[in-house]
This record gives C-alpha cells, structure tokens and sequence, in this order.
C-alpha cells in the first residue's frame, strides 16, 4: 500500500513538473511575442518621425510647430482599433501565422500613430517615462503571475473604468480641459497598472497543456496583444503627466 501510494504521488509530482515546465514556456512565448511587438512598434515611430516617410502621415507647421495628420495620417490612427475588433472576434479561427501577421500589423501601426510623441516629447522625457513604465510594467505583471490571490474580481472594475476614460477622453475632445486631461492620465495609470496584474493572471490561467500547438500559438499571440495594450497605453498615460514638451 505504500509503495502504491508512493508511486502515485511520484507520478502527480512529475505531472505537475511537466506543467510547471510548459507554463513557464508559454509565458516566455508570449512575453517574447510582447517585446517583438514593442520594438517594431519603436522602430517604426523612429522611422515616421525622423525620416522623410514620415511626411506620407504628418505635417508639421513651421510658424507654431503643430503636428497636422495626413489622410494616411488618420488612416494609420484607426486601422490598429479595426485590427484589434477583428482579432478579437476572428482569432479562434486564425491560423498561428495569421495571427502573427496582424499582430505585427498592428504594432506596425501603431508606431506610426506615436510619431507625434517623439515630434512633441523631449527624447529624455521619452526614454525617461519609457523606463518607469517598464519597471512598473514589470512589477505588476511578476505580482499578477506570482499572486494566490484572485484577481478576476477587479476585471468588470477595471473594464468600467476603461470604458470612462475613453468616454472622458472623447468629451475632452471638444472641452480641451487640462484638469480633465491631468484627471483622465491619473486614472488611466491606476487602471492600466491593475490590468497589467489582472491580463497575467488571467494569461496564465488560461494555459492548458492539453492544447495543441495551433490553440497554444492563438492563445500565446492574444495574450502578447493584451499586455502590449496595457503597457503601451500606461506608458502614454505616464508621458502625459511626466514628459516634458520640446
């Protein structure tokens, strides 16, 4: 009886090493997916900003220094939302390889939608925020995967006070109010910083080792795309309250 017993708790232990193993695959996989998709994303904002491509999409006036948006300008500020809806409602029937071709797609765009941030921002202020915003980033995703706590709870929290900053910042559109818009950046750090624990917890949960390569890859890619929403709109957030204007 005891060596049975003995026999079967060796056999749980080597199961629970061998999921262990595969979580801590997975997760690299998609933190991996995450930094590609930043570093295109910094390279392409480089590129628009620092370049003669960049005037495809902006134009700047030389009396007052504004940053004025192109037809291809607009184009580029919104196709990235379109490239979200669609994988959020397509992605269970994508294949691994379409899926990383939108993903970066849309990391692509989105650095051409920052331009502006490298024309308007001092390149200190930038990389300065760019650093507080990865070791925040980095803090709270270790403490979303590391945590016996549940987090599921602050999910609808979270996603009602996502859904109001954008609601704010649309309204602050036509209002151009610096309380709000200092309002709206203070909020929208907390909530990022709490998605950012919330999307890893719920990253890691959703790995199962049963899944084949093809369901492993979508959920990998999906995941990356979560954590890059949360860490490039907290690093936006950030340089809103602490960048220093050229």
């Amino acid at each position: 009886m005891a060596d049975y017993d003995n026999r079967v708790l060796r056999e749980q232990t080597a199961a629970a090493g061998v999921i262990d193993a595969g979580l801590r695959a997975y997760m690299l996989r998609v933190y991996n997916y995450m930094l590609t998709g930043l570093v295109l994303t910094g390279a392409t904002a480089w590129l628009t900003a620092s370049t003669p491509f960049g005037q495809l999409f902006y134009r700047i006036n030389p009396l007052t220094g504004a940053v004025g948006m192109t037809m291809l300008g607009l184009v580029a500020l919104f196709a990235p939302l379109g490239l979200v809806l669609f994988m959020s409602f397509r992605i269970d029937r994508m294949s691994v390889s379409t899926a990383q071709s939108i993903f970066w797609a849309y990391a692509g765009l989105v650095g051409i939608s920052l331009a502006p941030v490298l024309l308007v921002y001092t390149g200190a202020s930038v990389a300065q925020v760019f650093f507080i915003t990865a070791a925040t980033f980095g803090a709270m995703s270790l403490w979303g995967y590391t945590t016996r706590s549940d987090l599921s709870g602050f999910g609808s929290f979270l996603f009602m006070g996502l859904i109001g900053i954008v609601i704010a910042s649309l309204v602050n559109l036509f209002v151009h109010s610096s309380m709000m818009q200092w309002i709206i950046s203070v909020a929208g750090v907390l909530i990022f910083t709490g998605l950012t624990a919330y999307d890893t917890q719920a990253i890691k949960e959703s790995y199962f080792a049963g899944d084949d390569g093809t369901v492993m890859g979508r959920k990998a890619i999906f995941g990356a795309l979560r954590l890059y929403l949360d860490f490039v709109n907290l690093f936006l957030m950030l340089l809103r309250l602490m960048g220093n204007r050229r």
